[in-house]
């Protein structure tokens, strides 16, 4: 079976590195399913208005093609522990594809714009579908190794000329993202900078212990 793109995400993310490691995570970020001819037509999303999240198909187009390899190291298990590639959900897979239930925030003149996705911008979307609570929805229900590990937010410290150049909104998102730690998690070094490129800036921070430092950000 041959795919092909019906829309491209639209992202403030521009690169792997920040990206939520799972959709809802960050509900403040936003996004764009910018759709492409002839799937923009306005009655394809006939109908979605109705709906508060839905599903998107979506393909890890930033990941370089490898050999396939049986097991994958989560970052919920400290990226040191190996689990099957088919028990988790990383992008590391043999067809590549994601799956993402995201929140519908509108729909604008054949565009659909959603909140708390983790796709990268220029992401391939292969389709749309919605999310219904009845069908999609389980309670109670096992979790494998996420039901015995725990995952704490960090504390972001950005400084107030930081904060005034980015503006509030962007400085919210900005520390909703830092805050679930984007460096590898076999990685702890205190003293190591790290670049985040988010919209035009490129943020520069650290990490100690359990509290993230914003250094500067500088214009892409």
């Amino acid at each position: 079976m041959n795919i092909e793109p019906v829309a491209f995400f639209k992202s403030p993310l521009k690169e792997k590195f920040g990206i939520p490691r799972q959709a809802g995570l960050v509900s403040s970020l936003s996004g764009e399913v910018r759709f492409v001819a002839p799937y923009d037509a306005p009655e394809a999303l006939r109908g979605l208005e109705e709906f508060d999240y839905c599903w998107l198909v979506w393909g890890f187009s930033l990941n370089p093609v490898a050999e396939f390899k049986p097991t994958v190291r989560p970052p919920r298990l400290g990226g040191n522990k190996r689990v099957g590639v088919f028990a988790s959900r990383s992008p590391f897979r043999p067809n590549g594809l994601g799956l993402s239930c995201v929140k519908i925030e509108r729909i604008d003149n054949g565009s659909l714009f959603v909140s708390g996705a983790d796709l990268a911008d220029g992401s391939p979307v292969y389709d749309v579908k919605p999310y219904i609570e009845y069908a999609d929805s389980r309670v109670g229900i096992r979790s494998g190794f996420v039901d015995y590990t725990t995952w704490s937010p960090l504390e972001v410290q950005i400084p107030e000329h930081i904060v005034s150049e980015l503006g509030a909104h962007k400085a919210a998102v900005l520390t909703d993202l830092l805050a679930q730690d984007p460096r590898p998690q076999y990685q702890d070094n205190p003293e190591r900078v790290y670049g985040l490129i988010f919209a035009p800036y490129n943020i520069k921070f650290r990490a100690e212990g359990q509290k993230v430092f914003v250094l500067s950000i500088e214009k892409c």
